[in-house]
């Protein structure tokens, strides 16, 4: 009986997995796709883009080569044993909207099992950016 009671507490732990997160930035503009994953004291794990994936210049925003992005990060998380993130989207400064990856690789991240903790935006905002051109009266055809 002493060794029943064993397995069963060895087997309580083996289902108690910690909980290990890491950090996913995801940048993305209309002409590319970087996703850079970190731990969080902020050491590289893995750092991906749409140009690593495929070979076509103009299919480094796409969707669907998000999809493949992320699946490529997933199989190094399940390796390292991270199953929760912290999402960061950041689009070109000025932008209002990010690219169209963004959405698809949330979304596959969630298909592939891993807790999405939080999603933050990041973009950055011009306040006032640099002085116009053309002086006082300002510039005059």
């Amino acid at each position: 009986m002493a060794e029943e009671k064993q397995t069963k507490t060895e087997i309580k732990k083996e289902k108690k997995e910690k909980n290990i997160e890491a950090l996913i930035n995801i940048y993305t503009s209309f002409n590319n796709t970087i996703v850079h994953v970190t731990d969080m004291s902020g050491k590289t794990l893995i750092k991906v883009n749409g140009g690593m994936v495929t070979k076509h210049n103009r299919l480094k925003a796409n969707p669907t080569i998000a999809m493949y992005i992320t699946k490529r990060i997933s199989e190094k998380l399940k390796e390292l044993k991270i199953n929760s993130v912290y999402v960061r989207i950041r689009a070109k400064t000025g932008n209002s909207a990010p690219g169209p990856g963004a959405n698809a690789i949330i979304k596959s991240l969630s298909r592939e099992g891993f807790k999405i903790i939080n999603i933050l935006d990041i973009t950055r905002v011009p306040r006032g950016g640099p002085k116009a051109k053309g002086g006082r009266r300002g510039r005059r055809p």
